[in-house]
């Protein structure tokens, strides 16, 4: 007869199966990426600009003292975390509404599931032109729609909100995407047997799919949240950074191939950098813990 282990003492068998199998991948990963992160790090405590070849010194954390003390790191830091919440919320609501569709089709599955995913395959720089140009006073055919004199491009809140409908037009099918794997876990017998006990159509989304999707959930905003706080693209094409629309990217931009400061570029790049990981780990412990064989640690 063979006896079934209780979990704790499964779990450190477990966890050596897990390091084994994912330490191929960590290990390239680590020589692909160590030295660029090293070497950002190492320029961040440099007093190191392009245009002063000559004035190279070792400043310490200088460089981070004189970001977090600028009003420019935290007006990009606060527009970029704007983005990102709004973007990133209406692309799960609009992402699992799509996937919820595509799940249900009976007919044209395929083609269904082809239309949603164009835009997520337009290149991200061809599509922010074709909203710049939609709104563009004069020529584009959204702006022409405003009212006379209007210009949303030369105004911050405009500007931005234009700057998350591109993202959210963008990624959404990315969103759905991995929304719809989830949905397929789910099994139909459980919908049908809440159905019969009188469950309808919204307390089967929020009691039953909604529990059981939770790790696909996870990866999609995690991914997306990630993803969304590096903006750069969207707004170096639609806004360039005007009126206050600049995000971290952008500031790290502006230093490093403007302004050839090497030194405070590279320690914009380490901030965000940290802001991504501390992201992560946010998520992993708030949302790990609640998805399914997850533990109070999120693991």
């Amino acid at each position: 007869m063979t006896s079934v282990l209780p979990r704790w003492r499964r779990r450190p068998a477990e966890r050596r199966l897990a390091f084994l199998l994912v330490a191929p991948a960590v290990t390239l990963m680590l020589l692909v990426t160590a030295y660029p992160i090293g070497y950002a790090v190492w320029l961040s405590l440099q007093r190191n600009n392009l245009a002063v070849p000559s004035d190279t010194a070792f400043v310490g954390l200088n460089n981070y003292v004189t970001i977090l003390t600028d009003r420019y790191w935290w007006t990009a830091l606060a527009v970029t975390l704007g983005i990102t919440v709004v973007s990133v919320a209406l692309e799960f609501v609009l992402g699992l509404t799509l996937a919820l569709v595509m799940h249900r089709t009976m007919v044209g599955k395929g083609l269904v599931r082809t239309a949603v995913l164009i835009p997520y395959g337009i290149v991200t720089a061809v599509a922010s032109y074709s909203w710049y140009y939609a709104w563009t006073p004069g020529t584009g055919y959204l702006a022409n729609l405003l009212p006379q004199g209007s210009a949303p491009l030369t105004e911050q809140v405009p500007s931005l909100a234009i700057v998350v409908v591109a993202e959210v037009w963008k990624t959404t099918p990315f969103m759905s995407l991995l929304l719809l794997a989830g949905l397929a876990l789910v099994p139909e017998d459980l919908l049908k047997a809440a159905q019969v006990d009188g469950a309808g159509a919204w307390r089967r989304l929020t009691r039953v799919t909604l529990p059981i999707i939770k790790p696909a959930v996870l990866v999609a905003l995690l991914f997306r949240t990630l993803d969304a706080f590096r903006i750069f693209d969207n707004i170096y094409v639609i806004t360039n950074g005007a009126n206050n629309t600049g995000s971290v990217s952008m500031l790290g931009y502006d230093n490093l191939f403007k302004g050839f400061n090497l030194g405070l570029g590279s320690a914009i790049s380490v901030l965000i950098f940290l802001c991504v990981g501390l992201i992560a780990l946010v998520f992993i412990k708030v949302f790990g813990a609640a998805a399914p064989g997850g533990d109070a640690d999120g693991r």
